[in-house]
């Protein structure tokens, strides 16, 4: 049977990427300090330059790669770094999630519209009001696990949306129109020069928000990337994120052990829920108007899977997840009314040859072969190797 195994290539191309990846991340983790520092800044060069027309050419024929990358790119690597704090950290399955999307947008549009509120003001209040929307969620729903907190959230996402479209102080169905954009903080151009002009950047406001340039709200959303990958990254490797992964891993023994599981699953709920809400913000101050029709249960969905397409749990995998998801779609955008058949088939592809996860974190590999799915106590369960085995043996 092993030698059949070996046989399929399928097995053996998933071997060999895993033993890549594998080798790659072991060098990383006894990389020095200052090589970290030095990837981490070509990483930021890099993302600088990205929304340079010589690789829009390539990567979006079809739509203006400057807006793209701002939405739904960036958008969709945003709120999959907040849903990953929730799903992959704590193992809370959370399928409402764009209700916090919402929340966000919506406090741009009233606060910027009705009460003149600036840009980065409404940013702070965004985040709060998101957090106390995730407490508020949370506080009486979070004894529930798996499928009945999926089913809770999942309801708390659609009430959220049918609120608004039936609420009229916000504009019921038509939604929020005029809504203004971030000021501006400089009046700086980039020099239009042979260099920067060979990047498409010469002549270039970075700072300046308009209605058509797409690349300072792109700016605008990378800034609020880093941050947040920064303040994740930071409670992963602390007390919080060790007690979330006890909890994902068995909430019950956590419990046993003196973790307080509440307090930090509401934590969960709180962060995931203000990272969603800033996206909303930055997405509601480029867009010209904001109607309920725009946060469907779909994006949840849509978000989740990236989460879990490019690993659960590891950030740098939900980022490469995120990419692709928004991507993808727009890439193939000439195959019209294929296209989404095509987008799934990819998909399907990607997680056949990956059920893990395109970049998973080691821990979330071994939940996996242990049965759980590499999803903690979502709902998830799968069956695995020790799975499988325990049913041999109870039979």
């Amino acid at each position: 049977m092993n030698n059949s195994s070996n046989g399929n290539p399928l097995t053996r191309v998933r071997g060999a990427y895993s033993s890549a990846s594998d080798s790659v991340r072991d060098r990383w983790s006894g990389a020095p300090s200052w090589t970290r520092w030095l990837i981490y800044l070509i990483l930021i060069v890099v993302a600088l330059v990205l929304p340079a027309d010589g690789i829009g050419s390539f990567m979006s024929p079809y739509t203006d790669w400057p807006t793209l990358l701002f939405f739904p790119i960036g958008g969709y690597i945003l709120l999959a770094i907040g849903l990953n704090v929730v799903v992959g950290q704590a193992g809370l399955l959370d399928l409402g999630y764009v209700a916090f999307f919402a929340i966000g947008g919506y406090t741009m549009a009233v606060f910027g519209v009705k009460f003149g509120w600036s840009f980065w003001e409404i940013l702070f209040a965004g985040i709060i009001l998101s957090a106390l929307s995730g407490i508020i969620l949370g506080a009486p729903t979070l004894r529930l696990r798996g499928d009945y907190l999926a089913i809770v959230t999942l309801g708390f996402g659609e009430i959220v949306r049918i609120t608004a479209n039936n609420t009229d102080y916000i504009g019921g169905p038509n939604g929020i129109g005029g809504i203004p954009h971030p000021p501006t903080l400089t009046e700086w151009t980039i020099p239009d020069n042979g260099f920067f002009d060979a990047l498409g950047f010469g002549g270039v406001q970075p700072f300046k928000y308009g209605a058509l340039d797409g690349k300072p709200y792109y700016y605008l959303m990378l800034l609020v990337i880093i941050i947040a990958i920064i303040f994740v990254k930071r409670l992963e490797n602390s007390r919080v994120g060790r007690a979330w992964a006890s909890i994902r891993e068995d909430e019950d023994a956590a419990e046993l052990m003196g973790v307080p599981t509440f307090k930090f699953k509401l934590a969960a709920f709180a962060i995931g829920a203000a990272i969603g809400g800033a996206t909303g913000v930055v997405y509601a101050s480029q867009a010209v108007s904001i109607i309920p029709t725009n946060f469907p249960f779909i994006l949840s969905a849509t978000i989740l899977a990236a989460v879990v397409l490019g690993g659960s749990g590891n950030l740098p995998g939900v980022i490469l997840g995120a990419f692709l998801v928004a991507w993808i779609p727009e890439r193939i955008r000439g195959l019209a009314e294929y296209r989404i058949l095509v987008f799934g088939g990819v998909l399907v592809l990607l997680m056949v040859f990956r059920p893990e996860g395109l970049l998973p974190s080691r821990r979330r590999k071994a939940e996996l072969a242990e049965g759980s799915g590499g999803m903690g106590t979502m709902g998830a369960e799968v069956g695995g190797p020790a799975t499988v085995a325990a049913g041999e043996v109870g039979e």
